[in-house]
């Protein structure tokens, strides 16, 4: 499938028994544990080299034990390399001793607080939020920009305010791949690709399409879109897993994309699938 080591930016591990999920009640077919063997399982023979976790929305007042549980599984697992935590951004500067607290943990790379699930659509542009999203450019981590693409215009506006923190938009920005609906979501993503300090995660395509009847033919505008957008360079895999697995499994979601890069030179694939990642996370 590829010949070469990659990087996964995006892998969520829980333990029901170990800590609260919430949104999980919904999601009866995510509703139990997830383990590190279930992903390699789930890998077959990827040589995934370095893994990046990605928090999973357990409840708010139980971030740094999931912080603190990831990394006592890193310490078993070395190609755990990095953490992506939840944390109150939206606190401002009140937050600062939490994320003083996560910087002092070497695996914690960046911060996602999720904005997809605000009812307000413009809770970026808060004060409060700006300003605490403002002040991990102190402290060297990133920003994971978790929306979906009724968000896309409050987002431009955030990124205008934000300029100096490394981020990244999950999963392509969430489009509305099931009902093909393009407009206006493909000039929001244009705009907001014209900010430098802005990466992409390929990665989730077919979540975002009809789970049982999707096609890559579904997925190609989308798809191309985003590469035109954000190019080779700015363009990170991630797995998303095992979110993906309501629409696919890992494999088929790697083929898939793998379809869509299949006139890009080996180079190019190192970039998307191992030397992006390594840049933007520090890893």
């Amino acid at each position: 499938m590829i010949d070469f080591p990659v990087i996964d930016t995006h892998l969520h591990l829980w333990d029901i028994n170990h800590l609260s999920y919430p949104w999980l009640a919904d999601v009866p077919g995510l509703n139990r544990t997830f383990t590190l063997d279930d992903y390699k399982e789930a890998c077959g023979d990827l040589d995934v080299e370095k893994m990046i976790f990605m928090q999973c929305e357990c409840d708010p007042s139980q971030y740094i034990q999931e912080v603190e549980w990831i990394s006592g599984l890193a310490r078993k697992e070395p190609a755990l390399r990095g953490i992506v935590s939840w944390a109150p951004l939206e606190k401002g500067e009140e937050a600062r001793p939490e994320i003083e607290a996560l910087k002092a943990n070497p695996l914690v790379k960046g911060i996602r607080r999720i904005i997809q699930f605000e009812p307000d659509l413009e809770f970026c542009l808060r004060p409060d939020f700006i300003k605490g999203v403002n002040m991990l450019a102190g402290y060297g981590l990133t920003f994971d920009i978790c929306i979906s693409h009724i968000h896309n215009r409050s987002v431009i506006k955030f990124l205008e305010k934000c300029p100096d923190v490394p981020m990244i938009l999950d999963h392509i920005g969430k489009p509305d791949i099931k009902n093909h609906i393009m407009h206006p979501w493909r000039e929001e993503i244009r705009e907001i690709a014209n900010f430098p300090n802005v990466c992409c995660k390929f990665s989730s395509l077919a979540t975002e399409a009809d789970h049982e009847n999707w096609t890559v033919e579904d997925l190609r505008p989308y798809v191309d879109h985003i590469i035109e957008c954000f190019g080779i360079d700015r363009l990170i895999y991630a797995s998303d897993w095992p979110v993906v697995t309501r629409a696919t499994d890992l494999r088929t979601a790697i083929s898939t994309m793998l379809k869509f890069l299949k006139d890009f030179s080996r180079e190019d694939l190192q970039k998307v699938f191992h030397h992006n990642a390594e840049e933007f996370y520090g890893v």
